[in-house]
């Protein structure tokens, strides 16, 4: 099972968010406040209010069962993912809300949510076959690297076991995998929040790209998406591209090396929910005003972007993906193949917030004042 110590942690301000969060207005598609978005082609979920659309809501606590009927009454999973981290006991909430509400049916739901501390597609490997040796009805990941566990995962599905995919990460296309719940729109997000820093540096500006973990699905193609929106405006250059490894250190590490070497920096990129933290810290200790946008609901970074340290931040919705993956993992254990009881690939949206979202996301989140 996951860290109960850890679930205690956001157990609190997921109750808070799940009433309050309606009320928080952020804009999506990269645009600045005010502006008028199209969510579409990201899966990000608006609406109109006032003559302008608006987020609805970044996190969708409302879940409940479908009217599937489970065909046994335990079910026993195994879910394995990049690295510890808070974006990951975030789905652990959505999986814990899954789990009892099984158990109110009378089905019981178990699993192991295991992780390295450090991002390893060798330790995941390691992982997954340790897991072949024993009787899990599903076996889950947030793929490390695609080109390293993709084909382990077509050997385990040859084997007979059945695998899914799950979190921010699939395979590489056409894997055998059975499906994915996550984000699957990775490459637009990173294309959204680099528009977002683009135009507000009027199009023009000399930025750095931090990407995280080597081969990881998520981080490589929030990357592709930047570097491809950078390439649309001739007065703007990529200076740098550095791996951080989704570490926060690292990433501050690395950016005082690009802002050392580039003094006249505009902007940074920031593609996983660690570097926004990194690159904020070494900004604001050099007193430097690049712009940086970045990913996810880390508590720090959301106070740099309260401060402006942070231009924007695009928030993954993490519960549901916990909560969907749990959901489909049960049909996958009862010999369901995608199709009318679930898809493929199930969605998640990402919501893009900006400062003036900062405060009450804040409080939603982590109870602040």
């Amino acid at each position: 099972m996951w860290s109960f110590r850890r679930k205690n942690l956001i157990l609190s301000f997921a109750l808070l968010m799940s009433v309050f969060l309606t009320s928080c207005s952020v804009n999506s598609k990269g645009t600045g406040p005010g502006d008028s978005v199209d969510s579409a082609e990201s899966g990000n979920s608006a609406e109109s209010a006032n003559g302008s659309e608006v987020i609805s809501s970044a996190v969708d606590f409302d879940h409940e069962l479908d009217g599937y009927e489970p065909k046994k009454d335990h079910y026993n999973f195994y879910f394995t993912y990049k690295t510890v981290h808070p974006w990951w006991d975030a789905v652990a909430l959505g999986m814990e809300d899954a789990q009892r509400q099984y158990h109110d049916k009378g089905i019981t739901i178990t699993y192991e949510y295991m992780a390295p501390e450090a991002a390893s597609a060798e330790d995941q490997k390691e992982r997954l076959r340790a897991a072949e040796s024993k009787d899990f009805d599903v076996i889950g990941v947030d793929v490390a690297d695609a080109d390293i566990i993709s084909p382990i995962l077509d050997e385990m599905v040859d084997s007979g076991y059945k695998v899914m995919t799950f979190s921010s990460s699939d395979a590489h296309e056409g894997c055998k995998r059975i499906a994915y719940v996550g984000n699957t729109h990775n490459y637009e997000d990173g294309a959204d929040l680099t528009e977002a820093l683009c135009k507000k540096l009027d199009y023009k500006g000399k930025v750095a790209i931090l990407v995280g973990s080597v081969g990881a699905p998520c981080h490589e193609e929030r990357a592709a998406g930047a570097k491809d929106t950078i390439a649309k405006y001739s007065d703007m250059e990529i200076v740098a591209t550095e791996y951080d490894m989704d570490s926060v250190d690292l990433a501050y590490d690395l950016t005082l090396k690009i802002l050392e070497e580039n003094p006249d920096l505009d902007g940074i990129i920031c593609c996983n929910m660690s570097n926004p933290v990194g690159a904020a810290r070494a900004v604001k200790e050099k007193g430097h005003d690049a712009v940086i946008v970045g990913m996810d609901h880390d508590q720090e970074a959301l106070h740099y972007l309260k401060d402006g340290v942070i231009y924007c931040l695009g928030v993954q919705d993490c519960y549901s993906i916990g909560f969907d993956t749990i959901q489909i993992a049960v049909k996958i254990a009862d010999g369901n193949q995608p199709g009318e009881l679930f898809k493929e690939k199930t969605d998640e949206i990402t919501t893009v917030i900006y400062q003036e979202d900062a405060a009450v996301m804040l409080e939603l989140l982590y109870g602040e004042d």
